[in-house]
């Protein structure tokens, strides 16, 4: 077994990322590391192996889960276009066994979906019983989207922010524990990430030409995205906060997020249901 890796931590994730009611995200800077003392390497050398404490733990929640357990967790994964959703998915997720998970990304509604309650298809995404779950854009989307482009009348928009805490609290009550993460990177940042994607052939299909005209939205965005963090922090399903323009600090951030909700669950391995001792008596002799 490989050393430990030394804690880099000042303080507990869960702690220095919560949302504050008393700050501005206009006011976050968002090449910062709040509470990791270590630079871009360690970061990446603590993604790995705390990547396989994720993963450990997943397996726990799956095998729960194949024994009946109703418990989940979801994370909610929120964000301007290149703040690192995908990324998220692949370098933080992609340590677990994807058989244990429920993914889903939430676009632009289709006319089916519009049709019904905003909630309508968030409801048929849950996750399963056991399983981690990963909201890439949620149903944030119809108070941050639809309140910037005024795509539903204002009183509808505002009325939201109520059926959502409602929604979340029904949600945990049931066993769901949610983990709300909103990244925010800088727009020069964005616009280097941008920029690179017209750059490489191989990122073309990440670039729609529409990233460019919602910059220019971005301090509505702001407001909007404040607004959330005011009005749906909730104990039951808090906000974290993470600077993103460093992506290897927000993965370790959101790995360590996992982590903890996971923890906090307390697992065990499932007991046998079945006869232990006639089963290796049965295997012997066959």
């Amino acid at each position: 077994m490989g050393k430990t890796p030394k804690n880099l931590w000042t303080a507990p994730p869960t702690k220095v990322l919560r949302a504050d009611p008393d700050s501005s995200i206009a006011d976050l800077d968002t090449r910062s590391t709040p509470g990791f003392t270590g630079k871009k390497a360690e970061g990446k050398e603590q993604l790995e192996t705390r990547g396989q404490v994720l993963s450990d733990l997943q397996e726990l929640l799956y095998a729960n889960g194949r024994s009946g357990d109703p418990r989940s967790v979801l994370l909610v994964l929120q964000g301007m276009d290149t703040s690192g959703k995908g990324g998220m998915v692949r370098h933080v997720i992609g340590h677990v066994d994807p058989q244990g998970v429920d993914h889903a990304a939430f676009g632009v509604p289709t006319p089916n979906e519009k049709r019904h309650h905003f909630l309508w298809r968030i409801n048929k995404a849950l996750p399963r019983g056991g399983q981690l779950g990963v909201f890439d854009r949620s149903h944030y989307e119809d108070v941050l989207v639809a309140r910037v482009h005024e795509l539903v009348p204002k009183k509808v928009w505002k009325g939201r922010y109520k059926e959502i805490n409602q929604f979340e609290k029904e949600l945990v009550d049931s066993g769901t524990t949610i983990v709300k993460v909103a990244m925010f990177v800088s727009l020069d940042e964005q616009k280097e990430r941008l920029q690179e994607r017209l750059d490489r052939p191989d990122k073309y299909w990440k670039y729609n030409p529409s990233d460019v005209s919602e910059r220019a939205l971005w301090p509505e965005y702001q407001k909007a995205y404040q607004a959330i963090l005011d009005r749906t922090d909730t104990d039951h399903a808090p906000w974290y906060v993470i600077p993103a323009d460093r992506k290897w600090y927000s993965r370790i951030a959101v790995t360590e997020l996992l982590i903890d909700a996971l923890e906090r669950l307390e697992l065990d391995w499932p007991s046998a249901d079945f006869d232990i001792d006639e089963e290796k008596r049965r295997l012997a002799e066959s």
